[in-house]
């Protein structure tokens, strides 16, 4: 398993925030021993704990496309990811490693945020699109890999465990009555609810955009087509979508 984590600012990310991202990312180190990078511009960060297991001297994350715009931090393992690259690479795209995350950044320039629908795997995973002020988040169709985001101060923060959003100073640790509710009703706490206030979890099979350039409200939820993928059994899954648009 790794760990990913990151913040997206509606305006431009301050100084004293790219101090923040490696506090988020290295408090959840147990999941990525081997391991850590990150990544800045002037609006978005991006970091990443690994635990190598493909690729063991060229997977370091987050992990970019050829010019840099696209940013990947991932967390899992796509099993396709060897059947998609003949593909990408008789489109032009040049790969730098045999990691599966590297599938992903192309596949994404390929088809945005619909890349998702490509994907055979389990995991958790990140994309910052810089030319279209945009963060993509997502999990696997199952939610084997757990992700979870919360927005506070014109500022969109994600991260593998609650954890990583605590280590942001900005982030309260005030009890959710709904959440804590659903724990003592069903023993847990089904997504996208958690314990804490105003920290989310991503439900499996959903894909969460949030783009920083267009100002339309609130959480808006809507169902994508999701292809059949033959990987031992043939399954129809929908992936959900949940727009979020954060303000100054």
């Amino acid at each position: 398993m790794c760990g990913i984590a990151g913040i997206v600012a509606s305006d431009r990310l301050h100084a004293e925030e790219r101090a923040r991202l490696p506090l988020m990312r290295d408090v959840i180190t147990h999941r990525g021993p081997d391991d850590a990078g990150i990544f800045f511009d002037e609006q978005a960060g991006l970091a990443h704990r690994r635990l190598s297991i493909v690729d063991l001297a060229q997977g370091h994350q987050p992990l970019g496309n050829e010019d840099g715009t696209i940013q990947v931090v991932f967390n899992g393992e796509i099993y396709n990811h060897a059947d998609l690259r003949p593909g990408l690479e008789s489109k032009g795209h040049k790969f730098r490693s045999r990691t599966d995350t590297e599938a992903i950044v192309h596949q994404y320039e390929e088809t945005a945020e619909d890349c998702l629908t490509s994907l055979d795997g389990m995991f958790a995973v990140g994309i910052w699109d810089a030319a279209r002020d945009r963060l993509v988040l997502a999990r696997d169709r199952m939610g084997k890999k757990p992700l979870y985001y919360t927005v506070v101060g014109g500022r969109l923060l994600f991260a593998s465990e609650i954890k990583g959003l605590l280590a942001h100073p900005d982030v309260r640790r005030d009890i959710d009555p709904e959440g804590l509710n659903l724990y003592l009703t069903f023993g847990n706490v089904p997504a996208p609810h958690t314990l804490f206030l105003g920290i989310k979890k991503l439900p499996a099979a959903h894909r969460l955009i949030c783009d920083t350039k267009v100002k339309v409200g609130p959480l808006v939820t809507h169902h994508l087509a999701l292809h059949e993928i033959k990987a031992g059994i043939e399954a129809m899954i929908a992936f959900q979508a949940l727009k979020v648009v954060i303000h100054p």
